[in-house]
């Protein structure tokens, strides 16, 4: 918050901080979501821009990181949303309710497909089966499982409540062990690694 109040003074040096603390998350945040690193360098650009333009209307009652991801999100959505011309997108896109129509309680499963996002040797593999997400459920398994936001940060980011974060990432963990386990081939031996864990809708 200082270095925010000094960049709402005219503080170019303050605000070069800023933009060092933050560049490497969102740049991470932007890829995922566009999957497409030139437009993840835009988005987060032009994310910067208007930070800068809107400072002074930021309400200092909650944190500038999370106005900051709420822009990127945005603006990556902006840039998604040109790579996909023949439809809107939207992170509601498709979205029945907040409770969702998915059981809480699901076959067996493991490893996670967060925990997968983690094996380097599946990294490419997954990157390809998040991008066939819808958008809304991409950034919020993005947020919540490889960004490592709380519930309550990610639904403050996306400006929805906790319940509906905690449905669609229950649908996108759902949706990616369906698209990972096709990928691998049921009878595979990728695929029997994937057995017996549980969906919790943190």
């Amino acid at each position: 918050m200082a270095l925010v109040d000094l960049c709402k003074r005219g503080d170019a040096a303050a605000f070069e901080q800023l933009v060092k603390r933050y560049d490497g998350r969102l740049f991470s945040l932007a890829q995922h979501v566009t999957h497409n690193r030139e437009d993840a360098q835009d988005a987060v650009q032009e994310a910067f821009l208007k930070v800068f333009r809107k400072l002074t209307q930021f309400r200092e009652n909650s944190q500038f990181s999370t106005w900051l991801f709420r822009i990127t999100v945005n603006e990556s959505l902006m840039k998604l949303r040109k790579q996909r011309s023949t439809r809107e997108v939207s992170i509601d896109d498709d979205f029945q309710s907040e409770e969702d129509v998915y059981p809480l309680d699901v076959a067996d499963w493991t490893p996670n497909p967060e925990d997968l996002y983690r094996r380097s040797e599946l990294r490419n593999i997954l990157r390809r089966t998040l991008q066939e997400l819808q958008p809304g459920l991409r950034v919020v398994f993005v947020l919540r499982d490889i960004e490592e936001f709380s519930t309550e940060q990610t639904a403050e980011v996306l400006e929805l409540t906790s319940v509906a974060v905690r449905a669609r990432l229950r649908r996108a963990r759902l949706q990616l062990r369906e698209r990972l386990s096709n990928y691998f081939g049921v009878e595979s031996h990728a695929a029997e690694h994937l057995q017996s864990a549980t969906v919790t809708g943190n």
